[in-house]
């Protein structure tokens, strides 16, 4: 009994794994991670926070206890959780319909939205309900992150520019950005612009140059990774020496120094109701790109992730994060490779990462009064346009154009109306072209290859076949939608067939029957019975057969259930 409850509580607290065998090396590995993590960290939370309309200090919130909470629950050793852009952009798009951006009630909604977000995956990770995020396909999510990073670098121009300009798409967004351009404030731009300029060098540029220069490559690595670092600090010191702020450029201002304060979410029904599509659409949006990430990293080290407690881990932070002053989060992709290049050995590393930025709210939030939103911009803008791949299109045009019409119509849709209705659209049309592409199922008719007991399409193939006998092969399950397409299917190919003696149904890909079917096959055998025809089964699976002996179909078959394609058609053309 004691073991069972300890294994009980060990899949529920991996952190009494992983911990277990902690030592100096990994401990030194974490630590050396954390640092890299932390410097990239800070400008980003800071940046994340500005996209979703919220103070930059919710963004330093957001990287304190959710970090500890993972570490806690979560099962990957190198996902590094936190605030991201799509997260934070659906985050504004879903608060921005309750409240008003900068009021205190616009915060308290973002800090709710983390709450529900928080309950709704927990509850999802208890009760194993994480196949709901298959409904989201990876070509869906890859155009909706596409439109997105579009969407959000198109934003955050107008810090750039130093101009008024809003909009929940990118034609309203465009609209606006050209309406104000004549307002540009030069001052504005030309901190902006030579930012995003030297943020994209050092993104490529700047680790090579250091590695021909001698350096050492983890050094290289961490001076590459703390570029927006060496933005932040000249751009606040060019802000504060030359007056940029009497001069039009925005800035960040007073940001509160300390730890997160405790916050609680608002317990009122009505915004309840308003947040909540919005909650489980980030949920779900944040638990695909997380496993995703988590298990490519843990795969690289022979490890594995458990996905239905990585519900739980991200749950627990966003709850983490309602109490503690901050706003949804999830795994990050360039933050856990970041994370996982750098050496993270377990869950720790994002515990001491948050020590950092908890040490960075405490001593270094005056030193951000003069930053300038443009420098924040700039951070955005780079990081985004690396999530940007349109090559996602010409793959799935030439593979399937069924996925290509998904993942187009979810970018057109996300560019046009919005990130909600195309991520709703895409998820809506993949369904849609999932339950069409099987209500049509592949149906081929077989032949025995000679010298052989394989049945293959006699359309592909040189088949033997015997004018008595008609084998069909299903390639898909049967249910409600393709019952009816495959009496169609039968009904057309033996009428007139005046040869025909037996149908043998081959089963070798149907995993499942359910009572539309069932009574579909009720029905062919009775209408082949009246032609004089013989309905058999071959190869049925063993969970299907059992199904159907719980019911009459199998006593009241005209023919035989066998257990072979060829021991069906050896002894009925005997």
């Amino acid at each position: 009994m004691r073991l069972v409850r300890a294994k009980l509580l060990e899949r529920y607290l991996p952190i009494l794994q992983w911990g277990r065998g902690y030592d100096r090396t990994a401990l030194t590995n974490d630590l050396v991670a954390a640092v890299i993590v932390t410097i990239m960290l800070i400008p980003q939370s800071l940046a994340y926070a500005l996209l979703a309309g919220l103070p930059a200090e919710m963004g330093l919130y957001a990287s304190i206890l959710p970090l500890v909470a993972y570490a806690i629950f979560g099962t990957s050793r190198a996902l590094a959780v936190g605030p991201v852009a799509v997260v934070s952009l659906l985050t504004a798009a879903a608060v921005g319909k309750v409240a008003t951006p900068g009021s205190a009630d616009y915060a308290t909604a973002a800090i709710t939205l983390a709450f529900l977000s928080g309950l709704f995956l927990t509850f999802l990770g208890l009760f194993r309900l994480g196949f709901l995020a298959n409904f989201l396909s990876h070509p869906v999510i890859a155009g909706f992150i596409t439109a997105s990073g579009i969407i959000i670098a198109t934003s955050q121009l107008k810090h750039i520019l130093g101009v008024p300009a809003s909009g929940h798409n990118l034609l309203e967004l465009l609209r606006s950005l050209f309406a104000h351009l004549d307002e540009t404030n030069y001052y504005t731009l030309a901190v902006g612009l030579p930012a995003t300029a030297f943020l994209f060098w050092v993104r490529k540029g700047l680790k090579p140059r250091l590695l021909k220069a001698g350096v050492k490559p983890r050094i290289a690595d961490i001076l590459a990774k703390a570029g927006p670092v060496g933005a932040v600090v000249v751009t606040t010191l060019a802000a504060w020496l030359f007056g940029l702020k009497q001069r039009g450029v925005a800035i960040v201002g007073d940001v509160p120094q300390g730890l997160p304060p405790l916050t609680l979410p608002h317990f009122d029904a009505e915004l309840w109701t308003s947040l909540l599509g919005a909650a489980v659409l980030i949920s779900i949006i944040g638990f695909v790109e997380s496993v995703s990430v988590a298990q490519t990293l843990a795969a690289k080290k022979r490890q594995r992730i458990v996905p239905d407690q990585e519900l739980i881990g991200l749950g627990a932070s966003n709850i983490a994060a309602s109490v503690s002053g901050g706003y949804p989060v999830t795994g990050g992709f360039a933050r856990s490779v970041v994370n996982f290049d750098a050496g993270a050995e377990t869950p720790a590393a994002g515990a001491f990462t948050a020590v950092g930025i908890a040490l960075a709210a405490m001593a270094l939030t005056p030193l951000l009064f003069f930053l300038p939103k443009a420098t924040l911009a700039a951070t955005i803008i780079v990081a985004v346009l690396s999530l940007v791949d349109f090559s996602i299109l010409k793959t799935t045009w030439n593979y399937s154009r069924a996925d290509f019409a998904a993942v187009a119509a979810t970018i057109l849709i996300t560019l046009g109306l919005g990130v909600e209705l195309g991520v709703s659209a895409g998820v809506a049309l993949s369904v849609f072209l999932y339950l069409y592409r099987t209500s049509r199922p592949h149906i081929a008719e077989v032949g025995l290859v000679p010298g052989t007991e394989h049945f293959r399409n006699i359309e592909r193939h040189k088949v033997q076949t015997d004018p008595a006998i008609l084998t069909i092969r299903v390639d898909e399950n049967l249910y409600f939608a393709n019952a009816r397409y495959l009496e169609d299917y039968l009904y057309d190919r033996v009428v007139g067939d005046k040869d025909l003696k037996h149908v043998i149904l081959m089963c070798s890909a149907v995993n499942e029957i359910d009572t539309s079917a069932l009574e579909s096959l009720e029905a062919i055998d009775h209408r082949l019975h009246d032609m004089g025809i013989t309905l058999h089964l071959s190869e049925v699976k063993g969970p299907v057969m059992d199904r159907l002996g719980r019911t009459k179909f199998l006593a009241e078959l005209s023919g035989r259930v066998f257990l072979s394609q060829f021991a069906a058609v050896k002894e009925l053309s005997a």
